[in-house]
Parts: C-alpha cells; structure tokens; sequence
C-alpha cells in the first residue's frame, strides 16, 4: 500500500507502525504537530493516537479484521470504533471498506445506523473466481490421499497454472510443521510446561515451540513415557505443506509466508515483492495471504483444509470462515483472466462451503443473524467478558463462582458463568470466564456501575489478590 500511496502522494504520505524506529516515528507526530499541509497518514491500530488537528477522512480498510482489536496488553480496545468516535470528535467521515464487512457491521449498515455503499463488480470487471471443492474424506476412503496433503485436483490445476507461466498461493492456517505429535506406542503427546497445550513441531529448527508463550524443546529420539521410537506427526502445517510441495514441483521455486519465516520488515517484503516480479511461483502461508494481497499473475488458490477454519469453539467462527475463504479466494484471477480455488474439505455439503462457493455474504449474514438473536448474541447484545486468571487453581475456581454470584443477584440471566475457556492455562496462568450479555438498548453506566460495586466487594476476599482480572468489552 505504501508503494501505490506514495506514487499518488509523493511526499505527502506519512508511515506510522511499531517496526519503524523511535526517530521516525517521532518525526511523523512532529510533521502533524506543527505542519499545516494536508498529509495522508498510512498507518496500523496506533497511528489513531497521533495528534491530529484538522481531520477529515478515516479509511479503515479490510474493517472486519480481528485483529484491529488490541488484546494485550491493555487498553483493550477495536481500532475500528476507535476510529468511529475520534471522526465525530473531528467532524470527520468514516469510511469502513471490506468485501466481506464483519456482521455487526453490516447490521449497523442495514438499519440505518451507516450508511451503505454496494461495489458489485470487481475493479476491471474481472470475473469471481470459480470454486471447486475436492472431497477429502472421499479421497481418504478410496485411498487416492493416502500419504498427500493435496488433492489431484489441486495437483492438477497448480501444474496447469505453472506450465501457462502463472503462479498460486496454498493457504493452510497453521505454521510450523504438525500442530500435534503422539506415540504410536502409548498415545504421550509433548504439551508445553507453561500452557495447557500441545506443542507445535518445526522441523526447520528441530524443535517443539508452544505458539503462546514461545516455550521451546528439542524433539525427543524417543518417547519419555515408553522409549518407543515410533513418534507419528499428526495433522499438517505450512512447513509440511512446502515440503511436499519441494517434491511434487521440484523445478518451480517456492516461498513460505508465515509468522516465522516473516519476522522481520525486511524478510516481509522480500517475499511480496518476489512473488510480485514472478521469482516465485508457488506462495505458501497462513492468514497473511488474506490480507488484501494484489498479485495480477495468480491464477490458482488452494485451500487445503477448510474444516478447521469452521470447528473452532466461538459463536463467530462461521462469519470467520467465510470471510477468510472469500478474502483467499480473491487473491485469484484479479486481472483479465479468471482464477480457479480449489477448497479441500471433509464436508463439501456444508451450508457455509456451499455460500462461500457462491460467495453468498447476504445469505450467510442472514443464517448468522437468526442463529445470534435466538442466542442473544452481538450485535443484538453486548458481551462483557471478565477474564480472571491466577496461579492458584482452587483459589481461582472458587472465587470465580463467588464472583458470578454476586453478578447474578444483580443482573439476572445476563450472567453466563464461570466457564473454562478451550485454553485453560497459558503462561503458567489458569483461566476462568464470566461472560455477561447486555441488551443492546441497555444504558451501560448502571452496569460499569454494577461491576465496580462488585469488584470492590470481591477486594474483600484475601485470597483474591492472587487474582488478576481484567474486562474484555465487546471482544473480537
């Protein structure tokens, strides 16, 4: 973005994100400070905290990104409503893009609370992409996907692709090499000593790395449980994804685009830039692909499992899903030829596979909706969510229940809890959750008012400065 935007602005653009230096950021805040021409600011979650004085626009693209929500550490806070109320501050115009905008969005959108603006073709009155599902569990019956990752559907059409000079993009949302690793012997799974999960192997460093609090170990040569050697990798990330790619296009030249492989600026640009001037044919990656990439040359996308996108334990992961099946799809056929993805799946009858097939947003809102007001869910309700954590398991789970207790005697059924989350510990910390469901009509003064009653009750307890408590309000 950066590189179009300054062909347009030339010295009128202003970058502001954490991998620039303290010097270059401060010299952004002073430009605003002190200039009095009109700058575009390019900029990530923070750069709404930059003085500002005469503001006109904000353009918050790709709106329904969950990652616009700050979650550690506090202020915990969503960039895209932060942006709504610093516009009204300003007196300024909002203009949230997406081609496939959050739910709560859109509802806003449709009951007059925004404005609505329909783009319905694609820039360049370029064709969608066709969808094609491959039958995975099928193929795992017939024994055709044995010992492969890959569907001979996507092998086919990713050799048709490389053989006209064009490239494609593989996504799969997990890095490292096979999220789980078991004894074939005795069933011993490696899980991390600070969180209750399972570790992730990475076979490019031979280690087992836990992905939330970055604990590491060498693989063992052997069970510690049994001393079987027989340890089977299970499930597949974007490791093993190009592993087997190296194989099965020994001459095409891959990349991988990961949090690993993408630490740094530099590392991150060189991977866009080489698939963009076709050094690379094949890119690799998770989520990252999604991110509104403009590659003219792809003509191929493959989505290699799109089950575990949809069987995750949070009333928004359909609407996740969809969006990050329809935001991969759409790196495909952007030009003048129309692209082809090929979506792996065990359940090819899905409703969802079948709407992100016919890229069905409206209907797909319309199912989400129903299913969100029958459950009291956004953005009929709000959700409060009270994370209490501690080091002392007992002391946690009884103070949690007290806690929910005294919400209940003053809210009633809006209280939901305490629940254990599909995490239970993460950096050595046991967690439990009160989840609370506000009437979307309801004032939210009395309710802050209702928790800062009950905390302060709750500082009674000695125990409970063992606790750590934090509130996450409407949480991404």
């Amino acid at each position: 973005i950066t590189e179009r935007l300054a062909k347009l602005f030339g010295n009128k653009l202003l970058v502001y994100h954490s991998k620039f230096s303290d010097n270059e950021r401060v010299e952004v805040w002073n430009k605003l400070l002190h200039g009095n021409e009109p700058m575009v600011v390019l900029g990530v979650r923070s750069s709404l905290f930059l003085p500002f004085k005469d503001l006109g626009l904000i353009i918050v693209d790709e709106e329904h990104e969950n990652t616009y929500k700050q979650q550690d550490p506090a202020p915990r806070y969503h960039a895209r409503n932060a942006a709504i109320v610093l516009a009204g501050m300003h007196g300024a115009k909002t203009l949230l893009g997406s081609a496939t905008p959050s739910i709560d969005s859109y509802f806003n959108a449709t009951t007059g609370k925004y404005g609505l603006v329909e783009l319905v073709t694609r820039y360049g009155d370029c064709l969608m992409p066709e969808i094609i599902t491959a039958d995975i569990k099928e193929l795992k019956r017939k024994k055709i996907m044995k010992d492969t990752l890959f569907s001979p559907l996507l092998v086919e059409k990713v050799n048709a692709s490389l053989a006209r000079g064009e490239q494609a993009i593989l996504f799969q949302n997990r890095r490292g090499f096979a999220p789980l690793i078991e004894c074939k012997s005795c069933g011993w799974v490696p899980h991390c000593v600070n969180c209750d999960v399972s570790l992730t192997y990475h076979k490019y460093h031979n280690q087992l790395v836990c992905h939330y609090c970055g604990y590491t170990i060498q693989l063992p040569p052997h069970c510690p449980e049994c001393q079987s050697t027989e340890l089977k990798m299970m499930g597949f990330g974007t490791e093993k994804v190009e592993e087997e790619i190296a194989s099965l296009f020994p001459s095409a030249k891959v990349e991988r685009l990961d949090f690993d492989t993408a630490r740094t600026r530099t590392a991150y640009e060189r991977i866009i830039s080489d698939f963009e001037k076709g050094k690379t044919q094949i890119l690799i990656g998770t989520q990252m692909l999604s991110k509104g990439l403009d590659f003219g040359n792809v003509s191929v996308v493959g989505i290699l499992n799109a089950d575990n996108l949809m069987n995750y334990p949070d009333f928004r992961a359909h609407e996740r899903a969809f969006q990050l099946m329809v935001q991969v799809s759409g790196r495909a056929g952007r030009r003048d030829k129309r692209g082809t993805v090929v979506l792996q799946t065990s359940q090819p009858e899905h409703p969802l596979i079948r709407m992100v097939q016919h890229f069905a947003y409206k209907e797909m809102v319309r199912l989400q909706l129903s299913e969100r007001s029958m459950f009291r869910y956004p953005p009929y309700y709000r959700l409060i969510v009270l994370v209490l954590r501690s080091r002392n398991e007992s002391v946690l789970q009884e103070l949690s229940v007290i806690y929910a207790e005294k919400l209940h005697a003053r809210l009633g059924e809006r209280v939901l809890g305490p629940v254990t989350p599909p995490v239970t510990r993460v950096q050595t910390l046991h967690i439990k959750k009160i989840v609370l469901k506000i009437e979307i009509a309801a004032a939210i003064a009395p309710v802050r008012e209702i928790l800062e009653v009950v905390h302060s009750e709750m500082q009674r307890y000695l125990p409970f400065r063992q606790l750590l408590v934090h509130y996450d309000v409407d949480p991404a």
